[in-house]
């Protein structure tokens, strides 16, 4: 309260109220008080008293104050950029500017480069560092600490950089803003590359807020030894018991796996904050300890203590969804009584654990009713497309987000160019392409390697090693896309070319570089090339094989024709063989006819997974090749009564942008009629040229003439028919189909190149075949 005595004019005394008030009752009463005592004008006096509503949030009042001041000075409007923050601060400093004698100072634009951090709009901040310049300010400490965190909340982090090394005279917070920077803008390996220069070359000495921005880096990149060493030097500094030190030292452990160091250090704060409890809890998430994770989120509702989006998302189980649908309902009915689910953060990561679950409706009407969708949102349900096979459904959605103006980051072309490859679709595949060189994503290591996965995949392996070579930075993700795009291609020799480079470049080989280059030898017929690196990967490199790798090498020595050989391989195997490399035993059985070993193999397949169709179907294919066609029928009888059901072959084609599907018979194309006509021109050019359809493995009991009617419109055949009357004359040809192309067809797509004259690539589900003048890549080794 206000003492009723009449106080001294002396506007300390104001001061002195004003500095002790609690709520802002107390600073109306002082007001008018202040007024009473003729003080209004007193620029000190009203200064301090609007720097005060501030602290009570009372914007208006505040403002009405400044409006009724005849001749505020820059220290008022410094007062008033600061405390609104917003767009008002950027008005204030244009009127500043425009309408007064006063000059900005290093406060007014730091204060103001702030607020222009919390604007949607970039331009604001970027005209005031503009002016900061011009009137002298461009290197200094202040401003230049302001300016480095707007570029970061921007992403605009090479420009914070910039900043950053134009000031010369640096303390503790500029140090700390741009290592904590670099992290939030997730470019972990320069947070720790700042942090290392402040030790080394600042001179600067690291307090508690540094090693709990730097310690998230850390955690990321799971760097445990220099974690320690930030540990070590908490200790010695003094701040080890700090609550947000712990904390980041809690993660830190957790995301290197060392559960039971992080449980101590969360033990070792005497009264945890719900972030240190959001830690643990995540922590234990993270490690699969569900239940540990779900008794301390019961232990922190027990306290009374109100969770947060950040408590949900360390509780849903992102990282070992597996087995865990009905907690993730739980937690998803407890986030919609207590309204958390509006959170963008929460109800993305359900998005993706029912994506994980293959739960996709429940994923999709989840995105759909969340009332603000993030990027992370999008990218959260687009990736769930893709990881679930549901390109087309991926790549709508993704224009979707384009039309509501939503921008990508490199997460998102991530796996837009990842339902790109799994469809095939290049045209979309090159506008992305375009896209990333626009928001300069193109040094983006994984969007660089998704890039090459996706040119390889859709058939375009000299762009993708153009893009291999660009590339300043290569991890084992991008020397494995590109080995294995030459798999895909057939080209052997050149994958083992590049893995070979790959263990001259000091990026240690991973299982699947291993299987990258087996599966390459396989489709090449490199024999002891594969033989010779299987052997290597346990003796040189001390890699445990795997079921594939195993099955890589059946498929090698099947291939080949060595089927004793993959049949003895198998029994000798250290470990329990199972359906891969059986399945891998059977392909190889059809390509050579050998029914008896078939036989032996599908027996093993039919007790391993006896509800696999395409098993059955092997094995009735290598019947109906012996001429078995009792045996063939007999089979095809079994998948009959199991009511089992082949995935139906089909094969897409684009032209002009637009995909086009065509399954085996199929006459619901806009223009069928004009593609049978060409069908069966084709078929007349192609006999004219010693063309004879390839019948045995169509159904034994129709005549001669009907198997060839059967085999002329499969899938295939209609795609090519399609693209010759679509593009034009003397260009190439692209098709994908999702299953093995069969052997007439692929007999039928040599005669095409020949006698069209045209260049044909195929993908099916194995591998990629360029058929040109007749010849094809694969020289008939598939």
């Amino acid at each position: 309260m206000i003492s009723t005595c009449t106080p001294p004019r002396n506007p300390n005394f104001f001061l002195s109220l004003l500095k002790s008030a609690t709520a802002l009752r107390h600073l109306t009463q002082t007001h008018a008080q202040i007024i009473v005592h003729g003080l209004q004008n007193d620029l000190a006096t009203i200064t301090k008293l609007t720097h005060k509503l501030f602290d009570f949030h009372a914007m208006r009042y505040a403002q009405d104050l400044f409006l009724s001041t005849p001749k505020p000075d820059l220290f008022l409007f410094n007062v008033l950029i600061k405390g609104f923050s917003d767009h008002n601060s950027i008005s204030l400093y244009t009127h500043l500017r425009k309408s007064t004698q006063l000059k900005p100072d290093n406060f007014t634009y730091a204060f103001a480069v702030s607020a222009s951090s919390e604007l949607l709009d970039e331009k604001f901040g970027l005209l005031l560092h503009g002016h900061a310049i011009i009137d002298g300010y461009g290197s200094d400490l202040f401003v230049g600490s302001a300016l480095v965190d707007f570029y970061f909340k921007f992403s605009r982090v090479d420009s914070a950089q910039k900043v950053f090394d134009k000031i010369l005279m640096r303390d503790t917070v500029l140090w700390n803003t741009l290592i904590s920077g670099f992290m939030k803008n997730s470019c972990f390996e320069d947070s720790l590359r700042i942090f290392g220069d402040m030790i080394k070359v600042g001179g600067i000495r690291p307090d508690s807020t540094t090693a709990a921005v730097v310690l998230p880096a850390v955690a990321e990149l799971q760097e445990l030894r220099m974690g320690m060493e930030i540990q070590c030097l908490a200790v010695k500094v003094g701040f080890h018991s700090n609550v947000h030190v712990l904390t980041g030292l809690i993660s830190l452990y957790s995301k290197c796996g060392d559960i039971d160091a992080a449980r101590l250090l969360f033990r070792d704060i005497g009264r945890p904050d719900l972030v240190a409890f959001n830690a643990m809890i995540s922590g234990y998430t993270s490690n699969g300890e569900t239940e540990s994770s779900v008794r301390l989120f019961k232990e922190l509702l027990s306290y009374g203590e109100k969770v947060n989006s950040s408590t949900i998302v360390g509780l849903i189980p992102v990282f070992s969804p597996f087995g865990h649908l009905n907690l993730t309902q739980c937690i998803h009915g407890f986030c919609t009584k207590s309204g958390i689910l509006s959170h963008s953060s929460v109800s993305t990561a359900l998005t993706t654990v029912y994506s994980r679950l293959n739960e996709i409706k429940c994923a999709r009407q989840l995105f759909d009713e969340s009332p603000e969708k993030s990027l992370a949102s999008w990218n959260a349900m687009i990736s769930g497309y893709t990881q679930n096979g549901l390109t087309e459904e991926a790549i709508s959605l993704f224009q979707h987000m384009q039309i509501s103006e939503i921008s990508p980051n490199p997460v998102t072309v991530t796996s837009i160019l990842s339902a790109c490859a799994q469809l095939g679709a290049l045209s979309l595949g090159k506008w992305v392409h375009g896209l990333v060189k626009d928001k300069s994503f193109e040094y983006n290591i994984f969007v660089s390697t998704a890039l090459i996965d996706m040119y390889s995949k859709c058939g375009s392996i000299v762009e993708a090693r153009q893009l291999f070579d660009l590339m300043p930075e290569k991890n084992e993700v991008t020397w494995n896309a590109m080995i294995s795009g030459y798999g895909l291609h057939g080209q052997g020799q050149e994958a083992i070319r590049l893995f070979s480079e790959m263990l001259h470049s000091g990026v240690s080989p991973t299982g699947v570089s291993f299987l990258s280059v087996l599966y390459a030898c396989s489709h090449a017929g490199l024999v002891r090339e594969g033989e010779e690196i299987f052997h290597s990967m346990a003796h040189d490199h001390h890699f445990e094989p795997l079921s594939e790798h195993y099955a890589c090498m059946v498929d090698i020595l099947g291939r080949a024709g060595q089927l004793e050989k993959a049949l003895q391989f198998i029994k000798e195997m250290p470990v329990q063989p199972g359906s891969a490399e059986w399945g891998a035993l059977l392909g190889a059985c059809m390509i050579h006819k050998d029914t008896d070993l078939a036989r032996v193999a599908s027996d093993k397949l039919f007790e391993l997974d006896p509800e696999n169709v395409g098993y059955y179907v092997l094995l009735s294919n290598v019947y109906s090749s012996g001429r078995n066609y009792r045996q063939a029928a007999s089979v095809r009888q079994v998948v009959k009564m199991r009511n089992l059901t082949k995935t139906p072959g089909c094969t897409l084609i684009e032209v002009d942008e637009t995909p086009h599907v065509f399954t085996s018979g199929d006459r619901s194309h806009p223009q069928a009629a004009a593609i049978y006509a060409m069908l069966e021109k084709l078929t007349r050019k192609m006999k004219e040229a010693g063309y004879r359809a390839e019948t045995e493995t169509a159904l034994h009991d129709v005549e001669e003439e009907e198997k060839e009617l059967m085999v002329n419109v499969h899938s295939e055949k209609l795609a090519i028919a399609f693209g010759l009357i679509a593009t034009k004359p003397g260009s190439e040809i692209r098709i994908v189909k999702n299953l093995r192309v069969c052997l007439d067809c692929h007999t039928a797509t040599k005669f095409i190149s020949k006698v069209t004259e045209r260049v044909i690539v195929v993908r099916d589900a194995n591998r990629f075949h360029h058929f040109k003048d007749g010849v094809c890549s694969c020289a008939d080794y598939w």
